[in-house]
């Protein structure tokens, strides 16, 4: 019997290669962004390609009400979401009283608060039926204090405690919770961030939203509770266990006042 899986984020970057390797792997599909078009073309694709069922829920989760809704169309529509893929997010750059409040907010919803509300929503499912897998997309950013993109890595330590505190609560429901971080990588986060011309990611050659999601991947499927996305990024989470978090802030600082 075919399983099904529900990606957030999934209109391009790592939750479009998400969606494709799921896809791959012959998992019917639920797909969900603020892009309806892009959605379409996906689900065009994958069923001509992958020969599995896609349906396409357009919603914008830095909405409130937005997870809320893609539930009950999930349930309207007769779907049974055995694998749910929280990749939904974005950053922003600058020095924190300098941030547009309606942006960080917004970023809240989206990382923080939308993740978990989809994750509280599909989840009694998921144990009720002794099985299912949650991926929720954080970043290296969760290991350490971020300053210049204070809330973005703020969010992404949530992700990773909560992750890892309901991944412990699970064990014994048969349900893996899977917390990926991967380091920056090529998509349109860097843009989205305002950070495509900062000197510690202009010129380097960054890992692929594909490679990060196939990690991503094979990580949900060992069920593992952390996955960290290459051997720099592991080197790079494993810092704040040797230095004081006050030196890893202005480590930080340091490489990110070089934006220009």
């Amino acid at each position: 019997m075919s399983q099904t899986a529900l990606v957030t984020g999934a209109s391009g970057g790592i939750g479009y290669e998400f969606a494709k390797v799921l896809a791959e792997n012959k998992y019917n599909l639920i797909l969900t962004a603020r892009s309806e078009d892009k959605l379409n073309q996906h689900k065009h694709d994958f069923e001509k390609k992958y020969q599995v069922q896609v349906s396409v829920i357009p919603g914008d989760l830095s909405i409130g009400q937005t997870p809320e809704k893609i539930f009950h169309r999930v349930n309207d529509l007769g779907l049974q979401t055995d694998v749910l893929i929280n990749n939904a997010g974005f950053g922003d750059y600058g020095e924190f009283i300098n941030t547009r409040w309606n942006r960080q907010a917004e970023m809240i919803e989206l990382n923080v608060t939308s993740l978990t509300h989809l994750t509280r929503l599909f989840l009694p499912g998921m144990v009720e039926r002794r099985r299912g897998k949650i991926v929720n997309v954080a970043s290296t950013a969760a290991f350490i204090p971020g300053p210049f993109m204070s809330v973005y890595y703020g969010s992404k330590a949530f992700v990773l405690s909560f992750s890892e505190a309901i991944a412990n609560e699970l064990k014994p429901t048969g349900v893996t919770v899977t917390c990926l971080c991967p380091g920056p990588t090529q998509s349109d986060f860097q843009s989205r961030a305002y950070i495509e011309n900062a000197k510690f990611i202009k010129g380097k050659k960054l890992p692929t939203s594909e490679e990060v999601a196939r990690y991503g991947y094979a990580a949900m499927m060992k069920g593992k509770t952390v996955a960290v996305a290459g051997f720099n990024n592991k080197v790079l989470s494993m810092i704040p266990r040797f230095l004081p978090r006050d030196i890893c802030a202005n480590i930080v600082s340091m490489i990110q006042k070089s934006k220009v």
